[in-house]
């Protein structure tokens, strides 16, 4: 899209006000949003990747899939949720190589093939399985604790609610913002479909 000049009024509205306005696919809230943010995300993008392009090129997709997803989100604090997009995005890029490297030896060694023979698909599975439990850790306690329960017990949703004492209601609410903060983050890779149809199983819980 071709971003829309900043304003001097929005200037003046606060991040949740910006937020309504972005649902309602205006173009200025969005634009305000990006040049309100753009710098301190950077600086956060270089802090970690210490690369000034892949920073620059993160910070864009981040802030570009924000837009993208204008009308999913489930946004409280955009300064806080923008950053750890932020981060979470340098994370993937610079562990993706080294993390990639150390599995290909660790499944070199583990099935005595060469390098050369590698399943490319178990590679790329371990290590999204790896970067998915890395995004559950950063998600809000209470919203963690619903997801890992749902998915490293395969608890129903009375029963989550019953030992976090919390109504159904409450737990398919966590749920449904854990779906909508994982989709945030991973972005349109392929692995995000089993994430959602896993969670909408669990939503159809008795």
């Amino acid at each position: 899209m071709a971003y829309a000049p900043r304003t001097a009024l929005y200037s003046t509205y606060t991040d949740e006000q910006l937020v309504g306005l972005l649902r309602d696919n205006d173009e200025e809230a969005f634009a305000e949003i990006f040049h309100r943010y753009w710098d301190k995300l950077l600086a956060i993008g270089f802090n970690h990747a210490r690369n000034k392009e892949v920073a620059e090129e993160i910070v864009q997709d981040v802030l570009l899939s924000l837009w993208n997803r204008r009308h999913s989100m489930e946004i409280d604090r955009p300064a806080a949720f923008l950053a750890t997009a932020v981060k979470f995005a340098v994370f993937k890029t610079l562990a993706r190589e080294n993390r990639r490297r150390d599995l290909l030896q660790e499944h070199t060694v583990d099935t005595g093939n060469s390098a050369g023979s590698f399943d490319e698909g178990v590679i790329e599975a371990k290590f999204l399985k790896e970067y998915l439990n890395e995004l559950v850790a950063g998600l809000p306690e209470q919203c963690r604790l619903v997801f890992v329960y749902s998915r490293d017990h395969q608890l129903s949703t009375k029963e989550i609610a019953a030992t976090l004492q919390l109504s159904p209601k409450t737990v398919e609410s966590h749920l449904t913002k854990a779906l909508k903060t994982l989709r945030f983050l991973l972005g349109n890779h392929r692995f995000f479909s089993v994430i959602a149809t896993f969670i909408h199983l669990l939503l159809k819980k008795t």
